[in-house]
């Protein structure tokens, strides 16, 4: 039942309108430290909403019947890295904080849903180990760009604890790397033998 309305193309359409407008969202949310950011980091500082860039190209090319392995790779691992990360980060604020403002509970439940958006169409993705290879180089990448760079979003309170999240950020890509493999590539595999 789930995977039939996975493939639906008109649940497919709603998707897609949603992480569009989703996306645009996001690199408003973002442009504040855009306009502060050099412009050769510019294309690694708004994580999120590249993330659901992807997806939304992914399902693009999903409307159409066809796949593009690489934005794939790139969408089931960053979307899980950054949906994950955006959680932790606002729980972490809400802890610190003692309160949480209305759009940090949005971005619990958005990123929430993009982190299991990539995984629940992990069946339908045409990856293998060379796509999930270029993702990994990307999202550890943009690791050293935000932490060793200092091109980390902004959250306030969060500032001082930046090593340590940059240490946790660091494991997320390898867990995200990992996953994106495991029901890709390795699951693949072993359900064709």
């Amino acid at each position: 039942m789930v995977k039939y309305i996975l493939q639906d193309r008109k649940f497919i359409l709603f998707l897609f309108i949603i992480n569009f407008l989703g996306t645009i969202y996001g690199y408003i949310w973002y442009k504040q430290q855009l306009a502060i950011t050099p412009p050769i980091f510019l294309i690694f500082v708004p994580d999120s909403p590249t993330a659901s860039l992807f997806f939304t190209i992914v399902l693009f090319f999903f409307l159409i019947r066809k796949n593009a392995p690489y934005i794939e790779a790139l969408a089931i691992i960053t979307l899980f890295k950054y949906g994950i990360w955006a959680v932790v980060m606002n729980l972490l604020t809400l802890y610190i904080d003692g309160s949480l403002s209305w759009q940090g509970y949005m971005l619990i439940a958005s990123h929430g849903a993009m982190a299991i958006q990539g995984l629940l169409y992990a069946p339908f993705y045409k990856i293998r180990l060379r796509h999930i290879a270029v993702a990994a180089v990307w999202t550890l990448h943009n690791d050293i760009i935000d932490y060793v760079f200092g091109m980390m979003p902004m959250y306030g309170s969060l500032t001082i604890y930046m090593k340590e999240i940059g240490y946790f950020t660091f494991w997320l890509s390898v867990l995200s790397i990992m996953i994106a493999y495991l029901l890709t590539v390795k699951g693949k595999n072993s359900t064709t033998r």
